[in-house]
């Protein structure tokens, strides 16, 4: 979920539509509670042009989601810190992203890292986890959500960011991804969604502000045997804005496009339940970067 145009959510910026269309920028669509189609065609939400709901693309994943709930086959049942040094002026342009030396982060908010440094790597290592917190399955959890909202945006947009996204993420919605109300997966089946960093360009950077691109791969689907809506890949790149404030780097807007995308290696395809059992059986990274 870079930008040339930063169409992010935020009380003072407005937002145009002069990005979108033939620059191959795409912005996540939130799923319409008025009807069962997720995308509900070319429309908008019935919001105003600042809404936060037409603006948000901190949903990586929910892009595919969508796609992956309203694909045929039907639903399933459902009842059961420092780098090569501070950049100035608009910003550095691409840098290695191998291991500088510098230790990570210790800190920790829940369960996802905190205490960045306030230089290049920080900013870059901040937007990297952020990405894979805001591509796991805790963000269909409303509970968990909020945790994840918290732990990594700025204060000053949280509270409206999820508003949206709770009724962004309805029943109706989680009813067609195949989920429970609750957003836990139905009986014998494993919901899968997950990001994984390639790669990050910091692209502003200040004392104050930065700008971060991350390359990342997702996935995100049912596994387990019977599924109609199997694992699938993604490959996307999220532009974060970030604000240093409490004595960290904080999401202010974030934005997404998809690819770069590789040529498939055409390897053999697992069964739902070698991935069901992967998955369950290899844990998620603690630490991105």
């Amino acid at each position: 979920m870079s930008f040339g145009d930063e169409h992010g959510y935020g009380g003072d910026q407005g937002r145009t539509d002069e990005g979108f269309g033939g620059t191959g920028q795409t912005r996540t669509r939130l799923p319409d509670a008025r009807s069962g189609d997720a995308y509900g065609g070319p429309r908008r939400p019935a919001r105003g042009s600042r809404s936060l709901i037409t603006m948000v693309g901190v949903v990586i994943l929910l892009i595919a989601a969508i796609a992956f709930a309203n694909r045929g086959g039907g639903n399933d049942d459902a009842s059961g810190g420092g780098g090569k040094g501070a950049a100035t002026g608009s910003g550095p342009g691409a840098a290695p992203t191998a291991a500088t030396g510098v230790k990570p982060v210790t800190g920790k908010n829940g369960a996802i890292p905190s205490g960045f440094a306030r230089n290049e790597q920080g900013a870059a290592s901040a937007a990297a986890n952020y990405t894979v917190a805001l591509g796991s399955d805790g963000m269909f959890s409303a509970e968990s959500r909020r945790d994840i909202i918290r732990a990594t945006h700025d204060p000053a947009v949280a509270d409206g960011l999820l508003s949206d996204l709770d009724r962004a993420y309805s029943p109706d919605f989680l009813k067609n991804v195949g989920l429970n109300d609750d957003g836990s997966a139905a009986t014998g089946l494993t919901f899968v969604s997950r990001t994984l960093p390639i790669g990050t360009k910091v692209t502003a950077l200040s004392p104050d502000a930065a700008t971060v691109e991350v390359w990342s791969t997702g996935l995100v689907g049912l596994a387990g045997e019977g599924s109609t809506k199997p694992v699938t890949e993604t490959w996307f790149t999220m532009t974060e804005k970030l604000k240093w404030t409490g004595g960290d780097w904080k999401i202010t807007s974030s934005s997404q496009t998809e690819g770069p995308t590789p040529v498939s290696g055409g390897d053999r395809a697992s069964t739902a339940d070698e991935i069901a059992e992967a998955v369950q059986g290899y844990g998620g990274f603690t630490y991105a970067r």
